[in-house]
């Protein structure tokens, strides 16, 4: 299928995309890197009168360090999040999963803001966001709020962003000496959509965990972290006893969609793999 006709405008600042999204009357459409809008338009599933590209906008690209804080802009892409050196100093998770993102192509094209607008639940960046507990820089004509990523994403497919606004930033606190973390997903082949897939973060004091975050992808409508087992591992040492009640604590938080390729079941069991797998990785390099 092909595209329906539409108008193209290019928008050089956040003004300038909010007056013609404004001027669209609610038939506008924002375009990133365009690796999610440009397939629904193909397919019709979006048939926008206007597309506006905001990939020129100042504001919207370059990764600094703030106060503590990473800050990546939206248009940043995925071949920059996994070459750049601020990202593997100070958000090394982000890192890790950057090369778990499609293929090499659509890397370097597409850009970590229309990522997580997509709110793809198989997708790797916003299990991330939740791990790292990032907070969103979302811009409207009236200014800037933010909103941390567990609020973020609301449902399949759906974020916090109201029609019109735009994805600034991501903020993501830079790690501690003692941070460690680790990120895999199991997929059929390189590139596919994640069967499941997890993101841990932890700190290392003295021997023993603390600040535990795990998040999965790819087991609900949206990314999920799992309080009970995050719970289970704060506070104790990082041993194969941590690791199995860990792994058995998913079962109270998990409840996997139902798809016939790949049935609730196997979904859990593959999350506890996939946990036990990178705890394990963690306690080996900890050694």
């Amino acid at each position: 299928m092909k595209a329906p006709a539409f108008t193209f405008e290019r928008a050089l600042t956040l003004n300038d995309a909010f007056d013609l999204f404004e001027a669209g009357d609610g038939e506008a459409l924002y375009l990133a890197g365009g690796h999610s809008v440009v397939p629904s338009l193909a397919l019709r599933l979006q048939a926008p009168e206007t597309l506006i590209d905001i990939a020129e906008i100042p504001e919207l690209s370059g990764i600094r360090e703030e106060r503590e804080m990473l800050r990546i802009g939206a248009m940043t892409r995925h071949a920059e999040i996994l070459a750049d050196p601020l990202v593997a100093t100070h958000a090394p998770l982000l890192a890790m999963a950057a090369p778990h993102v499609a293929h090499v192509a659509i890397r370097n094209r597409g850009t970590i803001g229309g990522n997580l607008c997509h709110a793809d639940p198989a997708s790797e960046f916003p299990a991330v966001m939740l791990a790292l507990e990032a907070e969103m820089e979302i811009a409207s004509p009236e200014g800037h709020r933010r909103v941390p990523a567990r609020d973020f994403f609301v449902d399949l497919y759906e974020t916090a962003c109201a029609p019109g606004e735009i994805l600034v930033a991501l903020h993501v606190p830079v790690v501690g000496r003692a941070t460690r973390c680790a990120f895999d997903e199991i997929a059929r082949r390189q590139g596919d959509y994640a069967m499941v897939g997890c993101a841990v973060q932890i700190t290392l004091k003295d021997g023993r965990i603390t600040d535990p975050r795990v998040a999965f992808l790819s087991v609900g409508p949206t990314p999920r972290r799992v309080p009970a087992c995050e719970q289970v591992l704060n506070d104790t040492p990082l041993s194969a006893d941590t690791i199995s009640r860990a792994q058995h604590a998913l079962a109270a938080e998990l409840e996997p969609m139902d798809d016939p390729n790949v049935p609730p079941a196997m979904r859990l069991h593959l999350a506890r793999v996939l946990l036990g797998r990178l705890l394990r990785q963690l306690e080996n390099d900890h050694v």
